[in-house]
C-alpha cells in the first residue's frame, strides 16, 4: 500500500492550494502547534472551506461535509448531549434509512468515534461518520448551546454589556466568568456546574472599553497592564473577586461570583453518606484537627460551611478565618482576611478570643499548619482545607510542611477528601437499563475493594440536554466523598514515618473507601452518570 504524503502536499497537488498557503499554515502552526494544516488552512480563509473540506475528504478516503445551520436536520441533542458532542468533537445532523451522520472533527481519533458509534447504537441506529474542520464543529455546537447568551444585551453601551454579562452569569447560576481576548474577537465564558460555556462572543472593537469599564469598578489601575486583584461591590447579593492577567491579545479577566448569604445545604445534602452516627464520628470533636481535602473548585468551603451549621449551638464559641467570608452565618464570629494579615496572624489573634472551634480558610504554609497544630492540642477543635488529591495524601501533604510525625498523629482526626459530580438534569434525562459493559465495570471496581453493587431495580439515564440545564443534560452539582478516620493503628503509621502506600493499605483493612465507591453507588442510584465519574476520575 503506498504511502500517502503530507495533506498540505496533497492539496498542492490536487490544485487546491498554493505552496505559498501551506508556508503560512506552517509558519501559523508554529503558535499553534495543536491546531492541523487543514484546519489551519480554513481559519486563515486561504480556500474556499466547501472545497477544500471536500478535498481533504477525497485524499483521507473519507465522507466530508462543510456544515451549515441549515445541514442539521435533527435535533442533534435528542441523540447526543452538547457534553458529549464536546468531548468528541462530533455532531449529528441527519437521519436516513436507519443511518444517523455525524461530522468528526478527528476521523482517526478511534476512541471518539467508538464512544459515538456505541451511544447511537443503543438508540438503534447505525452512524455513518463524515470530516469536518474543528472550527466547524465547534460553531455548530455553540448555534446548540443557544439560551446561555439570550440575556446578554450586545447592543448596550458599555456599561449597559458589562452589568449584562454578569447579571446573566449569576442568573445562569454561574461560578465564574472568564472575559477573554482572542485574536479576532473577546469571548466570554461561563463557568456552570463546573464546565466552561461559551455565553457571547463580541467584536474586538469593544475590547479597550470593556476592560476600561472592568477595571472602574473593580478598583483595578486603568494603565497598569500587569497582573492586578480587585473587587466589585455593586451587586448587593454578590462578592465578586476580579483578576486580570496580561495575554498576547491584551488583558484577560476572570470574575468569582460569590453569593453573599447563600442557604447553607445540611451535610447529607451536599452528598455526605447518610448515617448521622458517622458525621457525629467524623466532626463532633475538640482537641483536634479535621483537614476536607481536594484540588480548588471542588467544594471545600460549602463542606466547611454545612460542617460549622452542624456544630453551631448558642453554647459554643466559633471563631472562622476567611479568604473571603462567601456565606454569613448568624451566631459566628467571621474574620475577613485581607491583604495586610496572614492566616497564622490571625489565626494567633483568635486563640486569644476563648474560641470553642476554628475554622482556617486553608492551610497554606508551615506557619499556619503549626499553629493550627498548637490549637488542636489546646483544647480547641480546628476545621481547615489542604489543596491536595485525596484523605490520605493528607498526611504527606503536612509532613512536606514540615510537620512532625508525632504531632500529625496526635492532632489529625479525620481526613476528608470530596469531589463535585454534575447530577442528571430531571427535565430532560431518558431512564434507561445499565448496559452488561457499565455493569462490569462497576463490578468489577466494586470487588477490589469488597463492595457490592446491587442493580435490582435500577436505572441510569441517558444524557440529553434542554434550556433548563443550557443543554449540558446536567444540572447541579452533588460531592462524592471517602473519609479517612485516623484510628490508633494509623497513628502508629504515621508516627513511624510509614509511607502513603502503607497507610492506603491499612486503612483498607479498617474500611475506608476510595472517592471512587462513593461516586458509583451514586450512579447506582441515578444521581448521576459513569460517564460523568469517569471524567472526574478516569476510570476507563
Amino acid at each position: 500500500m503506498e504511502k500517502r504524503q503530507p495533506i498540505g502536499i496533497e492539496l498542492v497537488k490536487k490544485g487546491v492550494v498554493r505552496e505559498a498557503d501551506i508556508e503560512k499554515a506552517l509558519d501559523y502552526q508554529k503558535t499553534h502547534p495543536n491546531k492541523k494544516i487543514g484546519d489551519i488552512l480554513d481559519i486563515l480563509k486561504l480556500c474556499d472551506s466547501d472545497i477544500l473540506i471536500n478535498a481533504m475528504g477525497e485524499i483521507l478516503d473519507e465522507k466530508a461535509i462543510y456544515l451549515q445551520e441549515k445541514d442539521v436536520r435533527i435535533d442533534a441533542l435528542e441523540y447526543i448531549s452538547l457534553d458529549i458532542m464536546k468531548q468528541n468533537k462530533a455532531i449529528p445532523f441527519e437521519i436516513a434509512s436507519g443511518k444517523i451522520k455525524v461530522c468528526f472533527a478527528d476521523t482517526s481519533n478511534k476512541k471518539s468515534i467508538e464512544v459515538i458509534r456505541l451511544l447511537l447504537l443503543n438508540k438503534g441506529l447505525v452512524m455513518e461518520k463524515y470530516i469536518t474542520f474543528e472550527t466547524n464543529i465547534e460553531k455548530i455546537i455553540e448555534s446548540l448551546e443557544g439560551g446561555v447568551s439570550d440575556n446578554i444585551n450586545t447592543n448596550a453601551d458599555i456599561s449597559g454589556l458589562v452589568d449584562s454579562i454578569i447579571k446573566t452569569a449569576m442568573e445562569k447560576r454561574a461560578s465564574d466568568i472568564h472575559i477573554e481576548p482572542l485574536e479576532n474577537l473577546l469571548r466570554v465564558r461561563y463557568r456552570i456546574d463546573g464546565q466552561l460555556v461559551t455565553a457571547v462572543e463580541i467584536e474586538k472593537e469593544k475590547q479597550t472599553q470593556i476592560i476600561g469599564r472592568l477595571k472602574a469598578i473593580s478598583n483595578m489601575h486603568q494603565e497598569k497592564q500587569e497582573s492586578q486583584d480587585g473587587r466589585i461591590l455593586a451587586y448587593p447579593d454578590y462578592n465578586i473577586r476580579v483578576s486580570s492577567q496580561k495575554n498576547v491579545y491584551g488583558e484577560k479577566f476572570v470574575l468569582r461570583l460569590l453569593k453573599k448569604n447563600g442557604n447553607i445545604r445540611q451535610i447529607f445534602e451536599l452528598g455526605f453518606p447518610n448515617d448521622e452516627q458517622l458525621v457525629r464520628k467524623c466532626f463532633n470533636k475538640k482537641n483536634c484537627i479535621t483537614i476536607v481535602a481536594a484540588p480548588t473548585g471542588e467544594g471545600k468551603t460549602t463542606t466547611l460551611y454545612s460542617i460549622i451549621d452542624y456544630l453551631n449551638r448558642p453554647q459554643i464559641n466559633i471563631t472562622t478565618i476567611e479568604d473571603p467570608v462567601e456565606i454569613r452565618i448568624d451566631g459566628l464570629n467571621q474574620i475577613e482576611m485581607d491583604s495586610k494579615t496572614t492566616f497564622s496572624d490571625s489565626l494567633r489573634t483568635v486563640l486569644r478570643q476563648d474560641p470553642d472551634i476554628i475554622l482556617v480558610g486553608e492551610i497554606r504554609d508551615r506557619e499556619t499548619a503549626e499553629i493550627a497544630m498548637q490549637a488542636g492540642q489546646t483544647g480547641h477543635y480546628v476545621l481547615s482545607t489542604i489543596h491536595t488529591i485525596d484523605s490520605i495524601e493528607v498526611i504527606t501533604r503536612l509532613r512536606k510542611m514540615g510537620m512532625s510525625n508525632y504531632d500529625i498523629a496526635s492532632i489529625l482526626a479525620t481526613s476528608v477528601s470530596q469531589r463535585l459530580v454534575r447530577k442528571v438534569c430531571p427535565h430532560c434525562a431518558k431512564k434507561r437499563d445499565f448496559t452488561e459493559q457499565e455493569k462490569e465495570i462497576i463490578n468489577k471496581i466494586g470487588e477490589k475493594y469488597n463492595v457490592n453493587f446491587d442493580f435490582t431495580n435500577k436505572k441510569t439515564y441517558e444524557i440529553v440536554g434542554c434550556k433548563k440545564c443550557n443543554q449540558s443534560g446536567y444540572l447541579d452539582r452533588i460531592g462524592i466523598f471517602e473519609v479517612l478516620t485516623i484510628d490508633d493503628e494509623i497513628k502508629e503509621l504515621i508516627s513511624r514515618d510509614a509511607s502513603s502506600m502503607e497507610i492506603r493499605k491499612k486503612a483498607l483493612e479498617s474500611g475506608y473507601k476510595p472517592l471512587l465507591i462513593d461516586g458509583l453507588k451514586k450512579v447506582v442510584d441515578g444521581m448521576t452518570t459513569l460517564d460523568e465519574i469517569n471524567n472526574k476520575l478516569i476510570i476507563y
